[in-house]
């Protein structure tokens, strides 16, 4: 029993002192006092993504990794796979690691609140990627997901003319800010036509078996469509694909981000019509580079536009490459 005492005096200790060891700064982070948190050594970032699921956000993780080695910092990643309880267990796990700041991609953006108000405890700033939060960040990189759906139902408006018709639409996640805005682009862009109808479809979560699986149950009930909206290249080729194995090469399809596999569609002049620009290797680069200022002490803007631009018939030949995505120096 005294032996056993000992043992756990002992192993109580060095856990205490473990966790010191990887304790961050007490000094209150956000905007404006983010220079407070003052780091030594190089730079740790930790990156807590929403999930892995989507080419784009692969991509992003690469773009983010790249840029970590270039600026010579290390960069602790995690994936929440969707799932909303893990992401905020994410972020605990990496401010214990003692990170000098964070990027989050948030799965809910209201969801991650406990994650944003336990790095504001550790002093650790917060840098949101992708998809905002309502409070609790330093800044945000992204891009106007409006301008992007606006471009793209443009562009479809443009297609179908005088006449109309029915659009579907795929849509991206539940609550999201990125499947919201894009959504109220296209829909503000195809508004003047009232001959044009736009049926929602399921959330797909960007995924694009899910959008296969809701394509085929709309095409059945939709048998009437003109066009394919849906908030993502990914979704948008699963519905392609829907289309083609039932002989509908009638029906324009559209989606966003720029995934080279689009690009190509557009530029074979094909169903594929459009999509927009969402380099997600530029933006994880952005985003590095706002938390290394943020980590810096340095005054960065509450948010960062990324850009974006409109693929279609006309310039896709101009951004078909090897990339995963289509680069925005190609503009």
């Amino acid at each position: 029993m005294r032996i056993n005492r000992i043992l756990g005096i002992f192993f109580g200790t060095f856990s205490l002192l473990a966790l010191a060891a990887c304790s961050v700064s007490t000094s209150p982070g956000g905007s404006g006092d983010s220079g407070k948190h003052k780091r030594s050594g190089a730079l740790t970032i930790g990156f807590s993504q929403a999930t892995q699921q989507s080419p784009f956000y692969v991509q992003l993780r690469q773009g983010a990794r790249k840029a970590a080695e270039k600026a010579g910092a290390k960069l602790y990643f995690a994936d929440a796979g969707g799932d909303v309880t893990k992401q905020n267990n994410d972020i605990q796990d990496l401010i214990t690691r003692g990170v000098d700041v964070l990027m989050v991609n948030p799965v809910d953006p209201k969801g991650v609140k406990a994650g944003l108000a336990a790095a504001k405890s550790a002093g650790v700033s917060v840098v949101t990627v992708d998809r905002p939060v309502p409070s609790g960040a330093t800044a945000h990189v992204g891009r106007d997901n409006t301008a992007m759906g606006q471009l793209v139902g443009e562009r479809i408006a443009k297609e179908l003319g005088p006449k109309g018709g029915k659009i579907i639409e795929i849509k991206g996640d539940a609550g999201g800010a990125v499947a919201r805005d894009r959504s109220a682009g296209f829909h503000k862009a195809v508004a003047a036509n009232k001959k044009i109808r736009i049926v929602s479809g399921p959330y797909c979560d960007y995924i694009r078996s899910k959008a296969v699986t809701a394509m085929q149950d709309l095409l059945q009930t939709n048998p009437d469509v003109k066009a394919v909206y849906a908030h993502n290249d990914d979704m948008a080729l699963g519905a392609l694909q829907v289309l083609k194995e039932n002989g509908r090469s009638d029906v324009k399809v559209a989606g966003v981000d720029g995934l080279m596999e689009a690009v190509k569609a557009i530029d074979q002049h094909g169903p594929y019509t459009a999509t927009a620009l969402n380099d997600p290797i530029s933006l994880g680069r952005t985003a590095v580079k706002t938390a290394e200022d943020v980590a810096d002490g340095k005054k960065v803007a509450a948010s960062i536009d990324a850009g974006t631009a409109l693929v279609d018939r006309d310039n896709a030949h101009k951004y078909v490459g090897g990339t995963t995505f289509a680069s925005e120096g190609a503009r």
